[in-house]
């Protein structure tokens, strides 16, 4: 089947008084692309794993609204690792198209882009490809049909319900993918429940990256050994949500602490929001976050009471196994002696580190998985929208 799809992918809006830039926070991390290989990993594979693709005959195309991390990064995602993928639309309220070009071509974490980027009028031209820039504040504003998107990436962290993320269906979009956690719409993880999409879901969500990295690991150990209960912590890296130096934060006194001088305990909701994409698990795991002043990749901690004993040499065998087989680029697996830097760019979802984790009992264990909650995430982001195409024009 040839298949011609035009994609629209919002970049994230950022409101343009709570952009905060975060300088100190990386100094020690030298700029550099994303790496093309699997960093200290056993049997962590490339690129899309099995089942999530979507043919060799299939060509996306893609566009963007709002330029925050994660709308950059799955820009990027897009060009350099699809090239079943070209992009047709950006739009960004708060940015003007030169510093949109700046904002593409240098980044402090993953590197300077290597492509050739330039200015034809009111559009980006990206390696000789044309992207259309709009500067709409409403969404239902945006012409997606006429740029001839119809799968939007809602990537703001602002329209993250049905009702608020359908506004981009009257611009033309046919499709909306929200890249957060959503109250109402239906949550897809890649390698863990992607394949309950089917073609009626109109607005969908691809949770958020603690989730991603958090579901894998979960389902591998529930379906070999099932989960009683457990209590996941993220050591998570600093976002621009956060304050550079002290500030107020009326609703998260902690949050508002400066975020390069401290270890900020934080709440998620992504341990429960996995009950949401493995319901067998629902009400069975709750977790915390540590926000910690390193510039990106985090980890998980997930400690659970089993059902079934086992030893932790079978544990690795299970991820090792789901790492090689039907959770091939989503899941990794590494037994060498990482740290947080090795996965600057890794583009899995979850990489199981073997030699991190501890037992106690046959029944009681602590295992540890790390994951670029900026880069992996945005690349599940593209190969979700891909899936989806795929089940919509069979």
């Amino acid at each position: 089947m040839s298949v011609l799809l035009k994609v629209g992918f919002l970049l994230e809006y950022r409101q343009q008084n709570k952009f905060i830039a975060m300088p100190g926070v990386c100094t020690c991390i030298t700029a550099r692309s994303p790496p093309k290989k699997d960093t200290g990993s056993q049997g962590q594979g490339q690129g899309q794993g099995q089942g999530h693709t979507t043919g060799r005959n299939m060509t996306v195309k893609i566009g963007i609204n709002g330029f925050g991390r994660i709308g950059r990064l799955v820009l990027r995602a897009a060009l350099l690792d699809h090239k079943d993928i070209v992009v047709v639309a950006v739009n960004d309220p708060f940015i003007e198209l030169e510093y949109m070009k700046y904002m593409l071509q240098y980044d402090s974490t993953h590197g300077r882009f290597k492509g050739n980027i330039e200015i034809q009028g009111k559009k980006l031209v990206v390696d000789g490809k044309p992207i259309e820039v709009f500067n709409e504040k409403d969404p239902s504003a945006i012409p997606w049909g006429s740029a001839g998107a119809e799968y939007v990436v809602e990537a703001t962290g602002v329209f993250t319900t049905i009702d608020k993320a359908s506004a981009h269906l009257k611009g033309g979009a046919k499709k909306v993918i929200i890249s957060a956690p959503s109250a109402d719409a239906p949550m897809y993880v890649m390698g863990v429940n992607h394949k309950e999409y089917t073609k009626d879901k109109v607005v969908v969500s691809n949770a958020s990256c603690t989730t991603n990295c958090l579901a894998p690991l979960a389902k591998v150990i529930n379906d070999k050994f099932g989960i009683e209960e457990g209590l996941m912590t993220t050591v998570h890296a600093a976002t621009a949500t956060q304050k550079t130096v002290d500030g107020p934060s009326s609703k998260d006194w902690r949050g508002g602490r400066g975020a390069y001088q401290n270890i900020i305990p934080s709440s998620t909701g992504a341990a429960k929001a996995v009950g949401k994409v493995i319901p067998e698990l629902n009400g069975k795991l709750t977790g915390m976050a540590f926000r910690v002043p390193v510039c990106d990749v985090s980890v998980v901690d997930l400690t659970v009471k089993l059902k079934t004993g086992t030893t932790y040499d079978a544990i690795k065998e299970a991820m090792k196994a789901a790492a090689n087989g039907e959770m091939k680029g989503v899941l990794g697996y590494t037994e060498d002696e990482v740290v947080s830097t090795d996965f600057l760019g890794d583009k899995h979802s979850s990489i199981f580190d073997a030699k991190a984790g501890i037992q106690i009992s046959d029944k009681f264990v602590k295992l540890v998985s790390w994951y670029d909650n900026e880069y992996g995430y945005s690349s599940r982001v593209v190969e979700l929208i891909l899936h989806m195409a795929h089940v919509d024009h069979k």
